[in-house]
């Protein structure tokens, strides 16, 4: 297994540009098979999230082939309406996949899926709501074997606005007959980026990025090009390196809007935020000051994704943090691993109390998942002398290149 060896305190300074999302990349991948075809997907980022749906891809009857930051896929021979337990467990957002075997093929035979370990993230909504579009679905041993011999629209209230559940819901009622209705639907970009290639491919969906997606079933989806947003967890876990380490960073290729509920915690620290065009200029103050109270929330509110890196960020803020993670039961697994840079940090249930200190202190730690990851670079990035960090994996599922990005802005990052 490959580690991180960070030797910290080094302010940074460069311009870098943001990858392509990662939580855009995945559904987008899985709704190509209903469009029968090549499509063409740009500015895919390389990750071991992203293989893991290519290897899905493939095992169904997918070609796939990578040129550089674009992908060209090919569902015109499926073959399969299975996907074994091995390729289902890499990640958990393979049950996108679901919606889309059932709208291409009526069938799907798949099992729970893996992933980092946040807690629970039941897939009942997404059940239910293929349930009412027609789907016979049956449960045994963590394996779901579901059919489907005419998907059909119907008004689906999610009771809560789960960004899988209405995925999977759009990608399925594409082509099914008749008009879907998704009250109390997730509001992220990437369900609005979704909506863009699907209706590219053909699909009717209108309302993407509101509460009510309204979508009205096709006879068939053709393929088509898309591509795909920046990602704005990445850009937000980049603030905060630049942030930690008193730096001047200019972010190129970002969608400010996407990061509305992120830059005003930066500016609250001391940070001075500068937009211009496709970009944006982060300078960070000598001392930051705590950004007081993080509530992560559905969008448009705070992501959970990004509670973790600006956690390293309040670590040595000048002053008390109060985070409150509402979305995940697990989402502080990062926090022993913080403490022993010499963070002081309290957490009661879902509420984190974050003391700043004035610095860090270099250590060694293993990542236990993605976001947690991201956490301890930024934290090792404004340690004094060299850590190393371990479960560089978990990483790698969704920041590409992370060492390279670091090291063009002038860290000492390697890789071994």
């Amino acid at each position: 297994m490959s580690v991180f060896l960070i030797d910290g305190g080094k302010a940074l300074s460069g311009e870098v540009r943001i990858q392509g999302s990662k939580n855009s990349a995945l559904p987008v991948l899985a709704a190509t098979i209903v469009s029968r075809g090549e499509c063409i997907i740009h500015n895919c980022p390389r990750l071991s999230d992203v293989d893991s749906s290519l290897a899905i891809l493939r095992y169904i009857g997918c070609s796939a082939r990578r040129e550089g930051h674009t992908l060209v896929i090919d569902t015109g021979s499926v073959s399969r309406f299975d996907i074994p337990p091995e390729l289902m467990r890499r990640m958990r957002s393979s049950i996108i996949f679901l919606g889309a075997m059932l709208a291409r093929t009526g069938r799907a035979h798949l099992s729970f899926p893996g992933g980092c370990e946040l807690g629970p993230r039941p897939i009942d909504l997404h059940l239910s709501a293929l349930r009412q579009m027609g789907a016979e679905i049956s449960e045994e041993h963590g394996e779901l074997d579901c059919a489907a011999e005419a998907l059909h629209g119907a008004d689906i209230t999610l009771p809560l606005p789960s960004v899988g559940a209405t995925e999977n819901i759009m990608i399925a009622a594409s082509t099914a007959k008749g008009t879907t209705v998704i009250s109390n639907a997730a509001r992220e970009p990437e369900i609005v980026d979704l909506a863009d290639f699907l209706n590219a491919c053909g699909a009717k969906i209108s309302g993407a990025g509101e509460s009510t997606v309204v979508i009205d079933g096709v006879s068939n989806l053709t393929p088509a090009q898309h591509v795909l947003i920046p990602d704005r967890i990445v850009a937000a876990t980049l603030m905060a390196a630049a942030a930690v380490t008193g730096s001047n960073i200019r972010f190129r290729g970002i969608i400010p809007s996407h990061l509305s509920a992120v830059i005003p915690v930066f500016r609250d620290c001391g940070c001075n935020i500068d937009m211009t065009g496709d970009g944006m200029s982060l300078t960070a103050p000598y001392r930051l000051k705590s950004p007081k109270l993080i509530r992560t929330m559905p969008y448009p509110g705070f992501p959970t994704d990004a509670q973790a890196p600006l956690m390293s960020m309040a670590a040595v803020a000048d002053g008390m943090t109060v985070f409150v993670e509402n979305m995940f039961l697990s989402r502080y697994s990062h926090v022993s691993e913080l403490c022993r840079f010499g963070a002081d940090i309290r957490v009661e249930g879902k509420v984190a109390v974050v003391d700043g200190v004035k610095r860090l202190s270099s250590a060694r730690v293993s990542a236990r998942d993605l976001r947690g990851a991201a956490a301890l670079v930024v934290a090792a990035l404004s340690a004094r002398g060299e850590s190393e960090i371990s479960g560089i994996e978990y990483l790698e599922r969704g920041y590409e290149d992370m060492e390279l990005v670091m090291s063009s802005l002038g860290a000492d990052v390697k890789k071994i």
